[in-house]
């Protein structure tokens, strides 16, 4: 009878033994995650925090607007079809056209489309826009841009939320 409590003490221990290596390793899964999670969220903050862009310039020329972006933060900018282009302008009509966000595009641009034109100087990283670089962006709009008008405005917001806009002249 005695050696029968020492079995069922022996289960009791191991059981509590079990469950108590399984809380143990939960605990440091969930920190785990949570940690990394946390270092996911600071990169991406830094990141925004040393993202700056400007527009340079904004020339209109029928239905295309040519457009130089300079990098004036501290992040390389390299994920293109990430980025968001909106423009709202006027037609010869005098009709307000706001096609919405454009598409990106690796080639010439259709109606409502945008590529990029060039990097420069593109000496350090090819196709990557790094801080103190100009690039070159070729819009496409299905209609053109009324000569003239000044109330046409651009806005480019890189993939991390960075945005930057400019009213231009038609």
């Amino acid at each position: 009878m005695g050696f029968g409590n020492i079995i069922a003490a022996l289960v009791a221990v191991a059981g509590i033994m079990v469950a108590s290596y399984i809380f143990v390793i939960g605990a440091f899964y969930t920190a785990d995650t949570l940690t990394t999670s946390t270092r996911d969220i600071q990169n991406e903050k830094a990141g925004f925090l040393r993202t700056e862009i400007g527009i340079v310039d904004v020339v209109p020329d029928g239905v295309n607007i040519y457009v130089t972006l300079e990098n004036t933060g501290h992040e390389k900018l390299r994920d293109y079809p990430s980025m968001d282009v909106f423009v709202r302008y006027y037609s010869p009509s005098g009709i307000l056209e706001l096609p919405g966000r454009l598409q990106y595009t690796e080639s010439s641009p259709s109606d409502d489309e945008w590529t990029v034109a060039g990097i420069s100087p593109d000496n350090i990283n090819p196709g990557v826009l790094d801080p103190d670089e100009k690039l070159s962006i070729w819009i496409k709009v299905s209609r053109p841009v009324k000569t003239g008008s000044q109330n046409n405005w651009l806005q480019v917001t890189t993939p991390n939320g960075v945005s930057t806009s400019k009213y231009f002249d038609g």
